[in-house]
């Protein structure tokens, strides 16, 4: 049985992790937190979830919580998460992260922490996405330099990031196939006067707005042909059945960096 600890338990990822730990087999919700000022502090994790009471209060005790579980599943925010991992690094607890838009530094942190605890760290844990991202790989390769690639993203009017991380890690695997650097080639805005379109850079696109949860299209684009390679999220459950996959694989594992390929290769 996987004890599993959610930090942001009453937010919208938060409330959707617990009802995906408690319908799955050999996992259990053991601690939950939120900010000493959420009003959900001293309620039960599984009435705030929307379901069934599960026994565990939501807390602001970050220590406490990390100290109950094996597996800290975390999707709030870079500064939250990194202090997630500071707690888990002092108990040897594994994390699984899906927070987004660290910087350079913040990354840095991650991978240090992951010398000392297994961490599973992906932009998106829905299988679909992940599957999409070796499509996207493969259709790179097969395509090569002859085909301009855009990335379009939408989500909910509330989401803090742009381009999402899944935009991002999908315009990492065309890249990666095509032997071009991201951070080089990418081109995030386009306004006035331009010129022309340079042929080895990867475009991103943001739209932002109401509920939507996640769209994802990237197009590679021919003379005479477009290719689109597709992904539409409807609940946020598809995040976190897979977010509770992850952690369910990573419990026990050795240190290390993880990421969600790993977590479907080698199940």
């Amino acid at each position: 049985m996987t004890k599993i600890v959610i930090v942001g338990a009453g937010g919208k990822m938060g409330r959707t992790l617990t009802q995906a730990v408690e319908l799955a087999d050999d996992a259990r919700v053991v601690a939950g937190t939120e900010s000493s000022t959420s009003s959900f502090i001293g309620q039960d994790m599984g009435v705030v979830a929307g379901a069934q009471p599960v026994g565990v209060a939501i807390t602001d005790s970050l220590s406490d919580a990390v100290a109950a579980g094996q597996v800290v599943i975390d999707f709030t925010r870079p500064l939250v998460t990194l202090a997630t991992l500071e707690k888990c690094v002092a108990t040897g607890c594994a994390a699984v992260v899906g927070t987004t838009g660290f910087d350079s530094d913040q990354k840095a942190q991650i991978e240090t922490a992951a010398k000392q605890i297994p961490i599973v760290l992906a932009a998106n844990f829905s299988v679909g996405v992940n599957v999409c991202l070796k499509l996207l790989h493969d259709a790179a390769a097969a395509l090569g330099d002859d085909y301009d690639v855009e990335i379009i993203e939408s989500h909910h009017r509330h989401k803090v990031d742009a381009p999402s991380g899944t935009a991002l890690a999908m315009g990492e695997s065309v890249a990666d196939a095509l032997g071009r650097d991201l951070e080089e080639c990418a081109v995030y805005s386009r306004e006035g006067h331009t010129g022309e379109r340079k042929s080895n850079t990867i475009g991103f696109q943001t739209i932002r707005g109401g509920d939507i949860v996640g769209e994802h299209t990237t197009m590679f684009i021919g003379t005479g042909e477009r290719v689109e390679i597709s992904h539409r999220s409807n609940s946020r459950m598809n995040y976190a059945a897979g977010a509770v996959r992850a952690a369910q694989w990573v419990a026990g594992r050795e240190p290390g960096l993880y990421n969600m390929q790993d977590v479907l290769a080698r199940q």
